[in-house]
């Protein structure tokens, strides 16, 4: 049996992107030939100040990662987290640190990111505006801020230590292993039973209980991720700053009768639904993007409203899920292109098209460009209902429909604003943008690692101006960040 290493006195200098307190523990021969005497070490739960008796869990190379088992000293920068499921169910890691040193760690992740890897020196900008890094933006809520959270079902609930307490493990649990909450992180078979979440306010919470409790009385099985089995799967409830509230129950098999009861059940319960959806996914996985979503009762979508312009979200969109940060996000996006009325825009990753309706009134032509064929729908959409007409949308990947054809149909764009997913911009990508050297990109990014990645492969025909964080997740160690470049 291996020996139980720990190591007292760990003082929590940092956080990492993930939320896990950073701390140096006496080196034990790894790496001898650097010369360090110390090796870092990534521990859960813990925060900057905090001095800890910590218990070490994972030996890797170059690190090492453990676990709190005393404190010896508690930071100024925490808080009581308000969840009783904090610590377990792996969302909202920063619940316990106060939020202004959210907002502190969260700048500081942007500034580090771009300066180490984008390698962008933080002095006053070529245009003489000062420094680049302007103070991040926060949320107007810390908490009930979401508008769209997926609960999954299972049949291997994550037994708490209250649930030790209280079950006899050794005898077959039946619903009392059921679960409807959110996976265990690395524990792809395991669930925990969410009894509140305070990311989605009401009805939100009531909802969830609600199918739970209906589940279990009339003997509806729960899914069972190994065996693939069970057949209740996913719930996703959606929710807009105007009120109106979607739900899509997702079930494993089609059972028309069991189906049509607890969705009956649902859409008398809840008034405030306005749209009840289901869909049947048999694959082994959880994504919706290939199946047929049903309509069951009210409308097939509902809308969020930001300024003056309405936007339709269907099951499958990809929204923002803080709509009120959103909303500044694109308020920072189009102040940063700062167009004049004369300019052809392309926005890249254009999702819903939301980015691209919100500048197209200070535009001549937006060409929105997006992978999900279902997304460039609702683009097209979204135009149509807020009476826009200046602008076109194509789906297809990036890569290959930015081309010389392309651009020679559409106009070369003056303004490119781009917002890829966490991983970044496909290299291609770049190359291309590099080659239509358009006067501004608006880099508008969820990583900043990859935003930073990217920028560094534009900086000899490029400049950052400026770069705004916004804090789009209170509790996590996410943060959006808008860089502004202009060619050189």
């Amino acid at each position: 049996m291996k020996a139980i290493q720990t190591f007292e006195n760990i003082e929590i200098t940092d956080i990492s992107t993930e939320g896990k307190g950073i701390g140096r523990i006496p080196h034990q021969g790894a790496d001898a030939s650097s010369g360090k005497n110390s090796i870092v070490c990534f521990i859960d739960l813990a925060i900057p100040g905090d001095v800890v008796t910590i218990q070490i869990t994972q030996k890797k190379r170059n690190y090492r990662e453990g676990k709190v088992i005393q404190y010896q000293k508690l930071s100024e920068k925490r808080t009581e987290p308000v969840c009783r499921h904090f610590g377990i169910c792996g969302g909202c890691k920063w619940q316990n640190m106060k939020y202004d040193a959210q907002l502190f760690f969260k700048q500081k992740y942007v500034v580090d990111a771009l300066t180490r890897i984008g390698r962008l020196t933080p002095n006053p900008s070529p245009t003489g505006e000062g420094s680049q890094f302007l103070p991040i933006i926060p949320s107007k809520t810390i908490f009930h801020y979401r508008n769209k959270l997926e609960f999954t079902f299972s049949n291997k609930k994550w037994l708490t230590k209250e649930d030790f307490q209280t079950l006899n493990i050794g005898e077959n649990l039946g619903s009392a292993a059921y679960a409807l909450g959110f996976h265990i992180p690395k524990l792809f078979d395991k669930v925990l039973d969410i009894a509140e979440c305070h990311l989605q306010e009401e009805p939100s919470n009531s909802i969830r209980l609600e199918v739970r409790k209906y589940a279990i009385e009339n003997n509806l099985t729960f899914f069972d991720i190994r065996k693939q089995n069970g057949f209740l799967r996913n719930l996703i409830i959606r929710s807009t700053s105007t009120g109106e509230w979607m739900v899509v129950m997702v079930f494993f098999y089609e059972d028309k009768s069991e189906r049509e009861k607890l969705l009956k059940h649902l859409s008398g319960k809840f008034t405030q639904i306005t749209s009840l959806q289901y869909l049947i996914n048999s694959k082994k996985n959880d994504s919706i993007f290939d199946q047929e979503v049903k309509p069951f009762s009210g409308e097939d979508c509902i809308h969020e409203e930001m300024e003056e312009l309405k936007f339709r979200i269907s099951p499958k969109s990809f929204f923002q899920t803080n709509s009120a940060q959103a909303l500044e996000l694109y308020k920072v996006t189009r102040d940063f292109a700062g167009l004049k009325g004369n300019e052809v825009v392309y926005d890249l990753y254009t999702g819903t098209g939301t980015i691209a309706n919100f500048v197209a009134g200070k535009a001549k032509k937006v060409i929105g460009i997006e992978y999900i064929n279902a997304a460039i729908e609702d683009a097209k959409i979204n135009s149509e209902i807020n009476n826009i007409s200046n602008t076109e949308f194509f789906a297809g990947d990036i890569k290959d429909v930015l081309n010389n054809e392309f651009i020679s149909a559409h106009g070369k764009p003056d303004v490119i604003i781009t917002d890829p997913p966490r991983a970044g911009m496909h290299e291609d990508v770049v190359k291309k943008i590099l080659e239509i050297s358009p006067e501004k990109i608006i880099y508008v990014s969820c990583n900043p690692a990859t935003q930073a990645r990217d920028i560094a492969l534009m900086s000899e025909q490029y400049f950052v101006e400026k770069v705004q964080p916004v804090d789009m997740f209170p509790h996590t160690a996410h943060v959006e960040s808008v860089a502004k470049l202009i060619r050189k």
